[in-house]
């Protein structure tokens, strides 16, 4: 398998990953030059995200979700090189173009003995590698 993609978009931030960054930041403003240990600051940062209320923490879910739409925007226009495999559990769809092609074959299909795997959310729940739902 190739290594990662270097053209691939950054992926989607978390508002807690926003939270960290931002008490990073305040921790390097109050003690500059002084090294952190890491365990001992997850830790606090955790606890003080617990103990924060809902109205605290819209800040940064605000700031998850346009990160959010920037990754998607992003996605839209990028195409992976040949050969880089899908995080599917079905080993049969491995790259991106046979996802697309299942994806769109399953859409434009009338019938219930589509493509069917059960790697990819949209389709009916069945047996793993079958073109046909199982018998009920």
């Amino acid at each position: 398998m190739p290594g990662k993609d270097p053209n691939k978009p950054k992926g989607k931030t978390s508002s807690y990953a926003f939270f960290v960054a931002t008490c990073r930041e305040e921790h390097k403003k109050k003690h500059p030059g002084t090294s952190v240990n890491f365990s001992e600051f997850s830790k606090k940062c955790s606890e003080r995200w617990r103990t924060m209320s809902a109205k605290e923490k819209v800040k940064f879910e605000d700031m998850a979700k346009g990160d959010k739409v920037r990754y998607d925007k992003n996605m839209k226009g990028y195409v992976p090189p040949r050969g880089h495999l899908l995080h599917f559990s079905c080993s049969v769809l491995n790259t991106v173009e046979e996802s697309r092609l299942i994806t769109q074959a399953w859409a434009l299909a009338t019938s219930p003995s589509s493509w069917v795997c059960c790697g990819v959310s949209r389709l009916p729940k069945t047996s793993c590698h079958t073109k046909q739902r199982p018998p009920s």
